[in-house]
């Protein structure tokens, strides 16, 4: 009986230490970082001071031992918080954090299309460098018309490599 309780309470202590790490990506996070999030609550999240991005400033987290990388700009929230240093961008290598539907770094471009084939509002288009498109490399891209938001999968050689999820300012 000791036995058994022993297993019953170290399979609940594994089982809430996993159910902490939050390793989901969507239209609108990359784990526990969200678009829009204000400075003091993803610093609160990272253990470290943020710094505002000017263009070239990067933040790089570690979050669960996987690095996350985290622009700041000053966005509009309403009349009372007129300008809040908040995430609008953020990027990850890391093959740790998924889509609900399995999609992360090492994925195929192939099944990309398979998963969100139905999406309404998805495109692909290739990488450019210097006015030419790249050879073998591109963008699957997943907009997000309610949230304002565009959820990115570079894809290398038809290999996804990079996920980034950022505010969708429009053409």
């Amino acid at each position: 009986m000791k036995k058994m309780i022993s297993i019953f309470i170290f399979a609940l202590t594994f089982g809430f230490m996993n159910a902490q790490e939050n390793f989901e990506v969507s239209t609108l996070r990359i784990g526990p970082f969200k678009v829009f999030m204000p400075k003091a609550e993803a610093e609160k999240i990272a253990g470290i001071k943020l710094v505002n991005s000017n263009g070239e400033k990067k933040n790089m987290v570690k979050y669960q031992g996987e690095t996350i990388q985290i622009d700041l700009f000053d966005n509009y929230i309403n009349e009372a918080n007129p300008s809040v240093p908040s995430i609008t961008y953020m990027t990850t290598t890391s093959k740790k954090f998924k889509t609900k539907s399995g999609i992360g770094v090492g994925n195929t471009r192939e099944d990309l299309i398979n998963a969100y084939k139905n999406y309404p509002n998805f495109s692909v288009r290739p990488d450019w460098e210097k006015d030419k498109p790249v050879k073998d490399s591109g963008y699957f891209n997943i907009e997000d018309s309610q949230a304002g938001t565009l959820l990115s999968f570079k894809f290398v050689n038809n290999i996804v490599t990079e996920i980034s999820v950022y505010l969708n300012e429009g053409c």
